[in-house]
């Protein structure tokens, strides 16, 4: 394995991610403007990107934030929202397990959803990668995405400053909430899992400390992977009677 081959899996990781800056750059604009409503600096925004680097966790907690909700709520609703990384990671193991501990640590922060879904496809097309360019590739997916994220943040919150209050953008953080979770309904489960999230979410909102919102996820998960089992028993049932 040599370093040009370790520079060309990186290279490639930065091609084949370039088309999500299309993404990260809007939400990452908006993310800054919606920091400084809520009465974050230029600088504070940015550590915020800096720190979490997770798009849905981010606009989790500075909803939460804006409602004055305990800080150990916000951190947990955070992790709840994030919890699909674990499995992310689970499922990267066999291919980056083998790497310098700090090698792995840089990837865990870097673990997003461009940068899993990229990468595990490569990894299963390339069996002749090892762990080094492997992990040469999963870098290069975010060297694009996460500079561009950073710089979009800083951008955001410099126009946010400018916006007047009289303007009120209270509405579009439901708003961008609702663009991320439209694509990822993929499936059966995930629309069980979405709507159970929904229908539980509106009794749930008289709960102190928007507890609601981690009630509302937890059964929305449940239902998800009950969903996921039926439908995976139902499917032999239905090839059966075919």
């Amino acid at each position: 394995m040599t370093i040009s081959t370790a520079k060309s899996a990186f290279w490639k990781g930065m091609r084949d991610s370039a088309p999500f800056i299309l993404v990260a750059g809007p939400f990452g604009l908006l993310f800054g403007v919606l920091a400084t409503e809520a009465g974050l600096n230029v600088a504070e925004a940015f550590s915020f990107s800096l720190a979490v680097f997770a798009g849905a966790a981010q606009f989790t907690a500075l909803q939460l934030m804006q409602e004055y909700t305990p800080t150990l709520i916000v951190l947990v609703s955070a992790l709840a929202v994030n919890l699909r990384v674990a499995m992310y990671s689970a499922s990267l193991t066999p291919y980056l397990g083998d790497a310098p501990l700090w090698q792995r640590a840089c990837a865990a922060y870097m673990t997003v959803d461009q940068s899993y879904a990229l990468s595990i496809i490569e990894f299963e097309r390339r069996a002749d990668w090892g762990t080094r360019e492997r992990m040469a590739y999963f870098f290069g997916t975010n060297g694009l995405v996460a500079p561009f994220w950073m710089a979009a943040t800083v951008t955001g919150s410099l126009i946010g400053a400018q916006v007047p209050d009289s303007l009120g953008l209270d509405f579009v953080l439901p708003l961008a909430f609702l663009a991320m979770i439209g694509p990822m309904l993929r499936t059966r489960a995930h629309v069980v899992a979405c709507f159970t999230a929904c229908a539980v979410s509106l009794p749930a909102t008289l709960m102190p400390f928007n507890l609601g919102l981690i009630v509302a996820g937890l059964a929305g998960m449940i239902a998800g992977a009950q969903a996921e089992l039926w439908f995976a028993r139902r499917s032999p049932e239905l090839e059966d009677q075919e």
